[in-house]
C-alpha cells in the first residue's frame, strides 16, 4: 500500500510538469458546407391543372431538386381548398398541386406576388391555412418546409423565417413589389417600388439582420418590373447592391418577368472569395404560356416563357471562419415539354433530351429544343469584386 501511495506522488507532478511544455496544438479547420436551390415560378394554367398525376411534372428533375437542402421557388397562385382550380387571369390552386412539387423535394417557397390576392380574402385566408399545415405536418421530417409572404393578423410587419438544421441559421424573407389589385394588401409582405419604398424596406432588413443572427440571409423579391424583358435596369442592381452591402442580405432572388435572365456573383475584391449572389430572374419552373411552341421561329421571345432556369448553390463556413463562401456555383437550364399525350412536363434543357427526342421520332421537337437550349445558354453569369 505504501509503495503504491509513493509511486502516485512521484508520478502526478511528471505528468503537470509535461503539460506546462507540450506546444499548443493548432485547431483543425471542420468545415460544413449547405447547399442551395433556386428555381422560379410554379404555375398553373389549365394544361397544367387538368393533368391526372402531378408527380409526372416533376419526374425530369426531381434528382436536381432532392440534392441538396433547401429548394425555393415561387408559388404564383393562391392555394385554396374551398375555391376550384383556375388559369389566368385569376389563378388559384388546390393543395394537391404544389404538393406535388414538396414531394418531388422543394422545400422553401414564396407565397407573395402579383397574383396572390387573385380570389380575394378567402384565397389569402386559404392560402395561410395552407402554409400553416404544410409546415406544421413536416416540422419533424427530414425535409421541412418553409412558407413566407403573407400575415394572419393584418398590417403585421413583414414577416420571417428561421430555418435551422445542425450546422446552418438561415434567414428568409419573401416579398412583393407588386400588386395586380390593391385590396387586402395588409395581409401580404409589401413593398412600395420607389425610392422611399427601398429605404425603408433596406432598413428594414437591416434591423432584421442585426436582430436575428444567421449565416446566410436571403431575401425573394417578386419586382415591380416589365415581363417579358430581359434588361435590368442599372438603378435596381444599385438597389440590390445596396441590400447586399447595408442591409447584410447575402442572396437576393427575384422573380416575376416569366424568363430567364442574368445572374451575378459578388466577391471580396481582397481575399478574392465569392460571398454573395443576386438572381434576376429564373422564369417559369411550370407553367402552360407556351401552349404552341413555334417551331419555325425558336427565337420568338414569346417562347421564352417555357424555359426556366435552377441555380444550385454551395455555402461553405469553417469553425474558424464562419463567414460562408460560395464555393460552387451550378447552374441548369430546364424546359417545359408537351409530351404525346400532351401533358405539359418539366424536362432538363440539355443533350441527352434532345437524343431522346430523336430518337422517339420527335424530330421537330428535338430541333425546337436544340435551339432553346442554345438561347438560354447565352444568359450571362457574372463574377463581381467589389
Amino acid at each position: 500500500m505504501k509503495k503504491a501511495v509513493y509511486f502516485s506522488i512521484i508520478l502526478l507532478p511528471l505528468v503537470f510538469s509535461g503539460c506546462k511544455s507540450s506546444p499548443k496544438i493548432p485547431e483543425a479547420p471542420v468545415q460544413h458546407n449547405i447547399s442551395l436551390v433556386f428555381a422560379g415560378d410554379i404555375m398553373a394554367h389549365k394544361p397544367n391543372y387538368n393533368m391526372k398525376k402531378y408527380s409526372k411534372i416533376w419526374a425530369g428533375i426531381s434528382d436536381i431538386i432532392t440534392d441538396c437542402d433547401y429548394a425555393f421557388a415561387n408559388i404564383e397562385a393562391p392555394v385554396c381548398d374551398s375555391i376550384p382550380f383556375s388559369t389566368y387571369p385569376n389563378f388559384n390552386m388546390n393543395s394537391s398541386y404544389p404538393q406535388a412539387a414538396i414531394d418531388a423535394g422543394f422545400n422553401v417557397f414564396s407565397v407573395i406576388n402579383n397574383h396572390s390576392n387573385d380570389q380575394g380574402l378567402e384565397g389569402i385566408k386559404g392560402t395561410i391555412s395552407w402554409a400553416n399545415t404544410i409546415e406544421n405536418h413536416t416540422k419533424n421530417s427530414h425535409r421541412p418546409v418553409y412558407v413566407s409572404g403573407l400575415n394572419e393578423i393584418p398590417h403585421s410587419p413583414i414577416s420571417y423565417k428561421i430555418i435551422k438544421n445542425e450546422n446552418w441559421t438561415i434567414l428568409y424573407s419573401a416579398v412583393t413589389e407588386i400588386l395586380n389589385r390593391p385590396d387586402f394588401r395588409s395581409y401580404m409582405n409589401y413593398v412600395v417600388s420607389s425610392k422611399s419604398g427601398w429605404e425603408e424596406f433596406s432598413g428594414y432588413l437591416k434591423e432584421l439582420r442585426e436582430n436575428n443572427p444567421c449565416d446566410l440571409f436571403i431575401v425573394s423579391i417578386h419586382t415591380d418590373e416589365p415581363e417579358y424583358i430581359a434588361p435590368v435596369a442599372q438603378k435596381r442592381k444599385e438597389y440590390y447592391y445596396n441590400l447586399l452591402n447595408n442591409a447584410g442580405v447575402d442572396v437576393i432572388y427575384t422573380n416575376h418577368p416569366h424568363i430567364i435572365r442574368e445572374r451575378e456573383l459578388i466577391g471580396d475584391a481582397q481575399s478574392k472569395v465569392l460571398r454573395k449572389a443576386i438572381i434576376y430572374g429564373n422564369g417559369n419552373v411550370i407553367s402552360g404560356q407556351r401552349w404552341e411552341p413555334d417551331f419555325q421561329n425558336p427565337e420568338n421571345p414569346r417562347d421564352d416563357t417555357g424555359d426556366g432556369f435552377i441555380w444550385k448553390l454551395t455555402f461553405t463556413k469553417t469553425n474558424l471562419d464562419p463567414e460562408p463562401v460560395i464555393t460552387k456555383s451550378e447552374p441548369f437550364y430546364i424546359t417545359t415539354y408537351i409530351n404525346t399525350a400532351w401533358e405539359f412536363v418539366i424536362q432538363k434543357l440539355d443533350e441527352n433530351f434532345i437524343s431522346y427526342l430523336n430518337e422517339t421520332g420527335r424530330t421537330g421537337w428535338a430541333k425546337y429544343i436544340q435551339a432553346r437550349k442554345e438561347i438560354s445558354e447565352k444568359t450571362k453569369e457574372t463574377i463581381i469584386w467589389r
